[in-house]
């Protein structure tokens, strides 16, 4: 029979922080503080598993959990020194959330659970502060109302308005415990109406419904949408840990907070984070109230007017900062900790690795390595690739004018500029447009995830730098500014103002959350500068990799970047991709409409130098580095002329009757151009074209070899390949080709030829065509296009609903399908390198950038990945950690 429930409490637990697949990331690191001898309120966790069988079972409860949750409250009751539901001395439980992956705010929580109308008394008694106790269970029934019952959150909170609009108060602070009194009474009345049945006062069915509500939480709109963006399987489940009360609401001497033992934007060694003084938790996270920070040195440099916890409270900051220096040194990483204070003892509340921008992530990574906490190969494994991302983007040009219109808190580094968006739908409906957007709210909730996402930045009016908005921007990695006090937002009239200055929604705003400044219009941006913690982890990678990163590039542009970027060589250069320009788009329509091959090298003889002039800038660039380059491989409707006046134009350029040329476009049109004449079959129609690029790159690979006393490494690839006579004709000519520059220039040639695997009879069929490639590259974009039957330009429309009936794990354009095109993949390498042991293997699709997918590739044994300019960096972190996990798994 399988245990549910782990207790912990009182320097000893049942579980530990190695159970946090089991327990949660909370219930497992709670049990770990609990064993270090920690301040730990006493509490229980209920399993993961039992949610994974909560789900599994049509929501029915085993029969023998009732059992243990009685065990684990009588061990609370016992270490509190409280009973649950007396009416003396009341026991008051919290009931939260905790997957093994932190998903912040994302789930449900219940606090004050155990007050009714009796107990409530005796806490009003026994702490001899009626206002204090009243006001908790106006919190509990307000909670536990929206989060268990289901009665909106905005419906309490309008009792409330109304209350204090009636009595002329302007703050909570102004009700009195008279106030509170009246109003819960008002909050039972409304229950009763909407639900025909009274607020429930027998204190374990508060429990058990609160139990269920944090399970039924894990399925939530905004918790499905929060995995699906990190990746986080809906089949790990949640714990449900069920903790003896604190108060950090008691008085002036009590107090609560959140911190983290590192700047999480900067990755700075110091002491970051905020409290309340007599208030509870979710007042620091929802951002309803603007917190103070805990550090005199945070304050100075915000300009702050209350007090720090180091001042206010200087005992427990000293406290505070021993259990930071202990927690982070046990962990080895910077820790997100929350904790309270009742009546001046310091209680935990949790601990986690603290979430942070990737820039801070490279900082704290290299300096715990520099601080011997860490070794460079711990350091290599805790960075996600993904995140790298945000140092490669553009920043606000420092030299562009800026009218900045209002500050706040710099809560998440990063510059963004868009349009403004007064709610998290308006959001997502522009960014599904196309529009770059800034989501402009008083503060944000979990339910606006879908929002957040779809924003280029977030600004809020209230919360601090731990709020909602703060966390969850860090981890997305969008620029944040929270607590924008001077700004007033009216989403009726859909405008907020500043200063007697209205912005209306759809207008143009630049934030920095750098320097939590909002900038009225757009800034320019420049290109990033990469600091020494990047270079430095980057290095420790590349020591450790084996695959190595080449670039997806055919413009001298992209391919100084992917140099920029770490790229160790061009792992496909798209020709066809530098023919859309306007002075040759002309040449290449009057090739493909040309009705005979003599027309057609006429065409052909115009763009021979450009052609031949695009590699010697190529060649030049990679200085010696391998260059791929795929032969023209597009279906010819890319290029055909669409509208009368481009067929003019054409006809103008050739002399050719406009009736013939259109004529001609009606001729070409194909019914499926993905699966047309495209690729290798344009090569054996009208090998002409293909002879145009093979000369075309011999003479450049012969210019700038010239140029560099030392030859171009230099790899020909054949696209869309299905047979080995199709590659056997089209090597026959590229190496004719070869040999006639050659003998003209005087020149050495060295180069392989080799094919794109991207359909699933060539993966079928390496063997046999290995006999003619001397390399494979895989084109894993048309080989899941093929594979799957699915066309990657009509798919969107319904792979959401594919990916939430758990048909496709996740986009399989974005992340390769292992099981299927992996297979292909797997089957095509080993049956190639059978054939040929030296063929070459690597991949030139987009899932080249996906970590994920490099993980797969290492394990198949490719010996490089090609990915876009700005995922190179992504790319050679991927690989490193992957060589680093094929180690682990054999030893």
């Amino acid at each position: 029979m399988p245990k549910w429930v782990y207790s912990f409490g009182d320097g000893k637990a049942e579980g530990s922080a190695a159970l946090r697949n089991l327990l949660g990331g909370k219930g497992a690191n709670l049990a770990e503080m609990a064993s270090l001898g920690l301040p730990v309120p006493p509490g229980f966790t209920i399993t993961t598993e039992l949610c994974t069988s909560y789900y599994a079972t049509g929501k029915a409860l085993p029969s023998t959990l009732a059992a243990e949750v009685d065990a684990g409250l009588a061990y609370i009751e016992r270490v509190a020194a409280a009973r649950f539901g007396a009416a003396e001395n009341a026991l008051l439980v919290s009931v939260r959330s905790g997957a093994r992956a932190s998903m912040p705010g994302m789930m449900d929580t219940v606090l004050n659970l155990g007050l009714n109308d009796e107990t409530v008394e005796g806490m009003a008694r026994r702490s001899g502060d009626p206002r204090f106790a009243y006001d908790s269970y106006r919190r509990f029934i307000q909670m536990f109302g929206d989060v268990v019952l289901g009665i909106e959150h905005e419906a309490f909170e309008d009792l409330l308005e109304r209350h204090k609009e009636e009595r002329g108060y302007v703050l909570d602070t102004d009700m009195a415990a008279e106030d509170w009194r009246l109003l819960i009474e008002a909050y039972k009345r409304m229950v009763r109406e909407r639900l025909s049945r009274p607020f429930p006062q027998d204190v374990r069915e508060q429990l058990d419904g609160a139990i269920r509500a944090v399970l039924d939480s894990w399925m939530n709109n905004r918790a499905i949408t929060y995995r699906k963006l990190h990746n986080i399987p809906d089949g790990w489940g949640t714990a449900v840990t069920v903790q003896a009360m604190v108060f950090g609401n008691m008085g002036s001497d009590c107090a609560t907070g959140v911190a983290f033992t590192r700047d999480p934007s900067t990755g700075q060694k110091a002491i970051y984070g905020e409290y309340l003084v007599n208030a509870q938790g979710e007042d620091v996270v929802a951002g309803i109230r603007t917190p103070q920070p805990l550090t005199e040195a945070a304050r100075l440099a915000n300009r702050g007017d209350g007090a720090s916890l180091e001042r206010a409270m200087p005992a427990t900051f000293r406290e505070l900062e021993a259990v930071f220096a202990r927690l982070e040194g046990h962990y080895r990483d910077m820790q997100d900790i929350e904790f309270t204070v009742q009546k001046g003892k310091l209680w935990l509340l949790q601990t986690r690795t603290g979430k942070r921008t990737a820039r801070a992530a490279l900082k704290i990574a290299v300096d715990m390595v520099a601080e011997g906490v860490i070794g460079e190969q711990d350091a290599v494994k805790r960075i996600d690739p993904q995140a790298l991302e945000q140092l490669l983007h553009p920043a606000l040009d420092p030299n562009a004018p800026r009218t900045v219109i209002a500050r706040g808190l710099p809560a998440s580094p990063g510059a963004a500029v868009g349009r403004v968006a007064l709610s998290a739908d308006e959001a997502y409906d522009l960014a599904t447009k196309g529009e770059d957007v800034i989501l402009v709210r008083a503060e944000t909730s979990p339910e606006d995830i879908h929002g957040m996402h779809a924003a280029k930045g977030i600004l809020t009016s209230r919360g601090g730098m731990t709020s909602h908005a703060a966390v969850v921007a860090r981890g997305m990695g969008r620029p944040c500014i929270t607590g924008a006090s001077e700004i007033r937002i009216d989403v009726e009239k859909r405008r907020f103002s500043v200063a007697g200055l209205m912005v209306n929604a759809g207008d143009m705003i630049t934030i920095d959350g750098t320097r939590g400044e909002v900038i009225k219009g757009a800034v320019p941006t420049v290109e990033p500068s990469l600091g020494g913690d990047f270079q430095t982890l980057m290095g420790w990678a590349d020591r450790v990799r084996t695959l190595k990163v080449r670039a997806n590039a055919e413009t001298p542009t992209d391919a100084q970047t992917a140099r920029g970027f770490g790229a160790e060589g061009i792992g496909l250069c798209r020709t066809e991709h530098m023919f859309f320009d306007n002075e040759r788009i002309v040449a290449m329509r009057e090739m493909i409409l040309a009705a005979n091959r003599r027309g057609r090298e006429a065409a052909l003889a115009k763009l021979l130098p450009m052609q031949r002039q695009d590699f010697v800038e190529l060649f030049r660039i990679m200085s010696g580095l391998p260059v791929t380059i795929r032969l023209l491989d597009p279906p010819l409707h890319e290029f055909l002329p669409n509208t009368d006046e481009e067929i003019a134009e054409v006809a103008k350029a050739t002399g050719v009757r406009f009736e013939t040329l259109r004529t001609r476009v009606a001729q070409l049109h194909e019914s499926n151009p993905m699966l047309g004449h495209r690729g290798c079959r344009l090569g054996i129609s009208y090998p002409e074209i293909y002879e145009m690029q093979a000369r075309a790159i011999f003479e450049a690979a012969v210019e700038v070899g010239a140029e560099r006393g030392g030859g171009v490494t230099l790899e020909i690839m054949i696209p869309l390949v299905a047979t080995r006579r199709e590659l056997d004709i089209l090597k026959e000519l590229v190496d004719a080709q070869a040999s006639a520059v050659a003998r003209t220039s005087r020149a050495k040639l060295d180069y392989i030829v080799g094919t794109m695997i991207e359909l699933p009879r060539a993966a079928l069929r390496a063997g046999e065509i290995a006999g003619a490639a001397q390399f494979f590259s895989f084109g894993t974009n048309d080989l899941t296009q093929t594979t799957l039957g699915l066309s990657r330009d009509d798919a969107a429309s319904f792979l959401d609903a594919y990916e939430r009936a758990g048909i496709f794990p996740t986009d399989p354009f974005a992340s390769l399908d292992i099981e299927g095109v992996g297979e292909l993949v797997r089957v095509a390498c080993e049956r190639g390198r059978a054939a040929r042991p030296s063929l070459k293997l690597g991949i030139c699709g987009e899932h080249g950038g996906d970590p994920d997918s490099i993980r797969f590739f290492h394990e198949v044994g490719l010996d490089y990945v090609s990915c876009s300019p700005y995922r190179v960096p992504v790319a050679r972190l991927a690989a490193a950690q992957a060589t680093l996990a094929a180690k682990a798994e054999r030893d």
